[in-house]
């Protein structure tokens, strides 16, 4: 006798099979392309929505709206992106959620939330305009709408048109995603209860994607062509060479852009016609727009502590609202172990560097989640979300602070014989030459500004350059106890040029023990802690660049990315000083220019470059010390 299920398993196949050929047989010649295939079944764990909705100037957005089957009363979290909503919901195409939706999202559909992603204006599914960073309604936009009326009028339908919400709204999302949930919290609807801007674009001249304190960064070029062209965008079509080369070879940064035909892109147009911290820049500021207004919205910022494009955004965004925080719950700051957008990853390790336990899974559960919770959900748990939260690298723990930055600034002096020490040396100087035929590469050769390479450089051991004749380096001793920092370390370097013109890098560098049996990978490593540019042209301000005098000394004055880090005994602190750290940023001519974008292959001139310690140009990298 069949078994009960063998034998209904049998009846249905056989009347699958009558039904079929009951039917008319299929033309063979018959139009086998169908308009479409709902690929989420009947035995899905989730309801997966596709709605197009309106703005005030009738503009529709497409948006994506999936959640687990059977929730009620739920909040729901929002991510507004231009690297499109169906990717981002649809990542496997299985009949299981967890599945579906991005690594990340796991932990908010796993916990009642409904998850939306919507694309912006002129993006993928959405109509409209497509514009770069699209800038607040005022003088750089006269139009009716910005990221922040859009946000209001989705978060106004979702409200009204999604029954299994609580009408509560959250938003999330990293780098251009972590803008827009900024931009979402300027006059927000009320609806909007939380926001947690990850890895944000907020200043794209003084610290992330473009320009680093004056000095352009050429992988902008691929961004801007994978982001406004809608076929045949994606990289710079350079070949698989070294890029070193290839932005060597092709001069300045429009000839490059000429050579590829960039300059018919009017995102890359508008970037080189503004080579200075004019008004245009200025005026998209997002930290200098939110705190010209009330915060309203919970806030909670995060950023990589190696984040190799927007290490700027959130701390400046923190910089500019804790002031308005007067009970000290309503903007926080984090800080973690990661490269960009690293928190939504598998946080285990960096490169080399190895921590304890995937961080990143660590942070979601312990503080966004909870954060999430406590603003959004109808039975809400007490919020307690600290002011600020970092992960201390070298001693491989999480920390709470209530302040940033939580440590006193103390100077460790550039001095004679490569030293680096607390006690400020007698007067003397170092000089190098920088020569632009030969700049300083950012990773040893051949370089390619992508996958691993392209996020993992910031970790990269330093020893590749160091004893080059254009390097300088300084270094303490072997330290006895440690050094712990929590800010960011502050440059005041003092240095003159036989040019008119001329960069400088410094590198903060935690040089690990030569012998090191337990981990021998990092024996000796030279690991950077905050590497950063300076264009000298700016040492009299960001908008009034001018010739420097040659000979002079002057006095450069720039931070490094904000960091927890412990340098442990038996580590030494490194500080390395160079003019050029190519292909990331365009050379320097070294010459006068009014603009370098413009620079001919005569500008570019070698120049000898001094480092002035001691006495009235006591050269420094201040280190926010903790008492710990």
């Amino acid at each position: 006798m069949k078994h009960p299920l063998i034998a209904a398993s049998l009846v249905l196949a056989l009347s699958t099979t009558a039904a079929i050929h009951a039917a008319a047989p299929t033309d063979t010649m018959m139009n086998e392309l169908v308009e479409s295939y709902d690929w989420v079944r009947p035995q899905a764990n989730f309801v997966r929505r596709v709605v197009d909705i309106p703005m005030r100037d009738g503009v529709k957005l497409h948006t994506v709206i999936i959640f687990r089957k059977g929730l009620k009363d739920a909040p729901m979290l929002l991510t507004r992106t231009p690297y499109d909503a169906e990717a981002a919901t649809s990542r496997n195409r299985s009949q299981d959620i967890d599945e579906v939706v991005r690594y990340s999202d796991q932990i908010f559909v796993d916990n009642g939330y409904i998850r939306v992603f919507q694309d912006i204006r002129g993006q993928h599914g959405s109509e409209g305009e497509y514009v770069m960073n699209r800038p607040l309604r005022g003088a750089l936009n006269h139009t009716r709408t910005d990221h922040a009326t859009d946000t209001y009028d989705t978060i106004a339908w979702l409200v009204k048109h999604v029954p299994e919400s609580n009408g509560n709204v959250g938003m999330i999302g990293s780098s251009y995603e972590g803008f827009t949930a900024l931009m979402g919290t300027v006059d927000p609807n009320p609806a909007l209860k939380a926001t947690i801007p990850q890895s944000p674009m907020v200043d794209g001249w003084i610290g992330d994607d473009w320009f680093h304190n004056g000095a352009y960064r050429t992988f902008g070029f691929d961004y801007d062509l994978s982001q406004t062209v809608k076929q045949g965008g994606g990289a710079v079509p350079k070949g698989t060479g070294d890029e070193y080369t290839a932005y060597l070879n092709a001069g300045s940064a429009i000839e490059y852009a000429k050579a590829y035909g960039l300059l018919k892109m009017p995102a890359i147009r508008k970037v080189l016609e503004h080579p200075t911290y004019d008004a245009w820049w200025q005026g998209q500021a997002v930290d200098k727009q939110l705190a010209k207004r009330p915060l309203t919205v919970p806030m909670l910022l995060l950023v990589g502590e190696w984040d190799q494009e927007d290490s700027y955004g959130a701390p400046a965004v923190y910089q500019a609202l804790e002031p308005k925080d007067v009970n000290n719950d309503m903007v926080s700051l984090a800080i973690g172990p990661w490269r960009h957008s690293g928190v939504n990853y598998v946080g285990r390790s960096l490169g080399p560097l190895q921590f304890a336990g995937d961080t990143a899974k660590q942070f979601r559960e312990r503080y966004e989640l909870p954060f999430l919770d406590c603003h959004l959900k109808t039975q809400a748990p007490k919020c307690d979300t600290p002011p600020v939260i970092t992960y201390a690298t070298g001693a491989d723990r999480w920390e709470v602070s209530q302040k940033w930055p939580d440590g006193t600034y103390t100077p460790l002096y550039l001095g004679a014989k490569a030293s680096l020490s607390f006690t400020k040396p007698d007067a003397g100087s170092d000089s190098y030459v920088s020569d632009p035929a030969k700049p300083v590469p950012m990773l040893p050769r051949p370089i390619h500004m992508e996958g691993n390479e392209w996020k993992e450089w910031l970790v990269h051991d330093q020893r590749f350059v160091d004893g080059r004749p254009d390097v300088m380096t300084y270094s303490t001793g072997v330290l006895s106890k440690p050094v712990h920092i929590k800010g960011a370390p502050k440059v005041d370097l003092h240095a003159s040029t036989t040019g008119q013109d001329s960069d400088f890098v410094v590198k903060l560098i935690d040089v690990y023990p030569e012998e090191n049996s337990a981990n021998p990978v990092m024996a000796g490593y030279e690991l950077p802690m905050g590497i950063e540019i300076f264009r000298g042209r700016y040492v009299h301000g960001f908008a009034t660049p001018a010739p420097l005098e040659p000979g002079k000394t002057y006095a450069f004055k720039w931070s490094l990315p904000n960091v927890d880090h412990v340098f442990l005994p038996g580590h030494r602190i490194m500080v390395q000083v160079q003019s050029s750290l190519f292909p990331l940023y365009d050379r320097n001519p070294q010459s006068w220019v009014p603009s370098i974008m413009d620079a001919m292959p005569k500008d570019y001139v070698k120049a000898t470059e001094t480092v002035h310690y001691g006495g009235d140009a006591a050269s420094a990298v201040w280190l926010p010390i903790t008492g710990d």
